[in-house]
């Protein structure tokens, strides 16, 4: 499996740095700060604030984004 390659966003891990995908005015945007899955939903993973989004995909956070 390719680890940098999207995953479906049920898939996505708990407490690790992840980049997410989100539909814009159909348009499918990455993000481009590092995300992450808690328990109360996803939060911006450098300020720990909880993020009102609502992604579709989800991969590894790799430094070079």
């Amino acid at each position: 499996m390719d680890e940098h390659a999207w995953q479906l966003i049920s898939t996505a891990p708990y407490d690790k740095d992840l980049e997410l995908a989100v539909v814009e005015n159909a348009h499918i945007h990455a993000l481009v700060f590092r995300c992450r899955r808690s328990a109360a939903g996803w939060i911006n993973a450098a300020t720990g604030r909880r993020i009102d989004v609502h992604p579709t995909h989800w991969r590894e956070w790799r430094d070079e984004n």
